[in-house]
């Protein structure tokens, strides 16, 4: 049990903080709501009410959209572009998809590689491109979702005000549904230029996100 906490440490870990996060958004949500209700002359909801609504639904799924949109054109832009000095960025000579040598594909496959890797045809390319196939369908699957469940919260909205309620087409051209979603993506945007740039010149000993602490700023692609 020890060694497999240690083995599978980043992933206990950041789920344990993201089912946390998760847990105190809904309590935080649920007060929140039930306070507005209150003030405006209405019912307070349930606990579960409250997570079962458009409302909670279109919080956590317009968060979602944007992190795994940021982690899949990461993806696939590191591929093609580079940064100098950085160690999230390939050196200049290895842009593109790389040979099968150092992909370990054809010829090159070892015993210990995954039996996709090894079979050739369309299953090595599928895999060969899994990672960024799967953030592209989780980031499509969740931008579905908050469409849907913020046009459920919306239609409330203007029904309330005594307007007509939107069709799915037409809440996902409004303003409403754009300024939802672009302010995730901007944060992302900036996150991720940001740590691109500042892993040049700043240092984190012992992190594979950073470089060697005495490394040159303009070494690229080399973890510490």
């Amino acid at each position: 049990m020890r060694r497999a906490l240690r083995d599978n440490g980043l992933s206990v870990v950041f789920g344990l903080l993201f089912l946390l996060a998760l847990v105190g958004q809904a309590l935080a949500g649920h007060a929140d709501t039930n306070n507005h209700l209150l003030v405006d002359g209405g019912e307070p909801v349930s606990f579960w009410q409250f997570v079962a609504s458009s409302e909670f639904a279109v919080d956590v799924a317009e968060n979602w959209q944007s992190e795994y949109l940021q982690f899949f054109l990461f993806i696939l832009a590191t591929v093609w572009l580079m940064q100098r000095g950085s160690p999230e960025s390939k050196q200049a000579d290895d842009l593109g998809g790389e040979s099968d040598e150092k992909q370990l594909l054809g010829r090159h496959v070892r015993a210990d590689s995954p039996a996709w890797a090894k079979a050739g045809g369309w299953r090595t390319s599928v895999f060969s491109n899994s990672l960024g196939l799967v953030m592209a369908g989780l980031f499509l699957l969740s931008w579905l979702t908050q469409s849907v469940a913020g046009l459920v919260t919306h239609n409330a909205d203007r029904l309330a005000d005594h307007q007509a309620a939107l069709d799915w087409f037409g809440y996902v051209v409004s303003a409403d549904f754009w300024n939802r979603t672009l302010q995730n993506w901007q944060s992302e945007f900036l996150a991720i230029g940001s740590m691109v740039v500042l892993s040049i010149y700043l240092r984190q000993r012992g992190s594979p996100e950073s470089k060697p602490v005495g490394a040159a700023h303009v070494t690229t692609e080399e973890s510490g």
